[in-house]
């Protein structure tokens, strides 16, 4: 290595990790897609039977649900695999990126129909079996129940599994919604009720849905962590004894609990660069949560380092 430069890369323990976190993650989100996607069936087909706007905005939910949970255990299977292929140097990692990203159009487009649908209704609302309803409803809510507590630890730590999480709880209140359509339906006989329930699960869904493609998207575009203040790191990193210029700082999300930085330090001649490199590093993983961080330490009197713009 020299005393030029010296780079310190995690990347095997790093994919050790996330395989074993992909591990963890695919049970409970494979039991969720399977418990969705069975009742998804019947509340399909209860909902175009009876014509129900609340429940047919929930069974649009929970294909959404299913669709997600699929592409979860699909990107999850995926990125467990990363080392297949040497020309991915960041092996597959983003594919739950990009799924959680699918998610929040998938779930916009629901919101959307909804509210559409929705407003014509309101004019002339259909008349609604509301124990037919009621009965879905109640089941529905079970089975979103169950599916929620199987994903919440999960969601704490991806955000692939998070944005089926979201999708779940959501899908939970719509549930309840659903049910207190039908009950109001079935006491007063008001049907407007169903398609004002449909409106809210929609409205309820849509900036929620909004706030998942923003994070995605922040990933994708390889912002710094929304935690992470990068010229703090800058400063830090020029503070240590040796240190005379710090460039070509980058601090990016690379997957979910995966964050990446990379940094230039130049020190004086003479400066022992190892020691330098332990301090950044320390620096670097204690204060920022940055642990894994490409270094490179060069001398003041080196040439041939160019300054980049982008």
């Amino acid at each position: 290595m020299g005393d030029h430069a010296h780079s310190h890369d995690h990347g095997h323990s790093h994919g050790a990790s996330l395989a074993r976190a992909g591990a963890r993650h695919r049970r409970p989100l494979a039991l969720a897609f399977a418990l969705i996607t069975c009742f998804l069936v019947v509340q399909a087909v209860v909902a175009l039977s009876t014509g129900s706007l609340a429940l047919l905005s929930d069974a649009g939910h929970m294909a959404t649900d299913a669709l997600g949970l699929g592409m979860a255990l699909a990107a999850i299977g995926v990125a467990s695999r990363h080392t297949a292929d040497p020309q991915r140097t960041f092996g597959l990692y983003r594919l739950e990126i990009l799924a959680a990203l699918a998610n929040a159009v998938l779930l916009v487009a629901v919101a959307g129909y909804v509210l559409v649908e929705a407003a014509s209704r309101l004019s002339s609302p259909p008349e609604v079996p509301a124990l037919a309803v009621l009965v879905v409803g109640v089941a529905g809510l079970a089975v979103n129940v169950v599916a929620f507590l199987l994903l919440r630890e999960g969601a704490k730590e991806s955000l692939n599994v998070r944005g089926a999480y979201l999708e779940v709880l959501s899908d939970l209140l719509g549930s309840v919604g659903v049910i207190v359509a039908a009950l109001v339906v079935a006491l007063t006989g008001w049907d407007r009720v169903d398609a004002i329930v449909g409106a809210a699960i929609g409205l309820f869904i849509l900036p929620r849905a909004v706030r998942l493609g923003r994070e995605a998207v922040r990933v994708l575009v390889q912002s710094a962590p929304p935690g992470v203040d990068v010229r703090a790191v800058t400063a830090e990193l020029a503070a240590i004894p040796g240190v005379v210029d710090v460039h070509d700082v980058h601090v990016w999300t690379l997957t979910s609990e995966m964050d990446v930085a990379s940094a230039h330090l130049m020190v004086r001649a003479g400066t022992d660069a190892h020691g330098v490199l332990d301090q950044a590093r320390h620096l670097l993983a204690e204060r920022h949560q940055l642990s894994h961080a490409t270094l490179q330490v060069e001398p003041e009197d080196h040439e041939g380092c160019e300054r980049v713009n982008w």
